[in-house]
């Protein structure tokens, strides 16, 4: 029992270590944050980022291997990703007239972030 217990919290930590390497690598790359972790309609984003008038989605990864990374965003995952999407744009009228997208930064152990734009198409209806 305690070991699953010690996983789930490595594996939580290892999230939050994601989400931050990737907010410092999108903050480089001239992205502003709106918000983190944000949790609505059963799904979560994990960084919502502005850059000019594209309000950026953001699905962070990390796995130990950069191909498990970039298999991990299943239709469920999507699924859910949108409704949180849809909650947030709901709850922010000013962002609907900008362009929105969901892109996603993948995280690996002694790898760069990559960071794929438009990395899966936002379930809007």
């Amino acid at each position: 029992m305690e070991s699953a217990l010690a996983r789930r919290r490595v594996t939580f930590l290892r999230g939050h270590y994601a989400e931050w390497v990737a907010l410092l690598f999108l903050l480089a790359k001239g992205y502003r944050p709106l918000a983190r972790r944000y949790a609505a309609a059963g799904g979560e984003i994990d960084l919502i980022m502005m850059r000019g008038d594209i309000i950026v989605f953001v699905e962070v990864k990390a796995r130990g291997l950069m191909d498990n990374a970039l298999s991990a965003i299943t239709a469920t995952k999507r699924q859910r990703f949108s409704r949180a999407v849809r909650a947030w744009l709901a709850r922010h009228p000013h962002a609907q007239g900008k362009t929105w997208r969901a892109d996603a930064v993948f995280i690996a152990p002694k790898r760069w972030p990559q960071h794929i734009v438009s990395a899966f198409e936002l379930e809007m209806f």
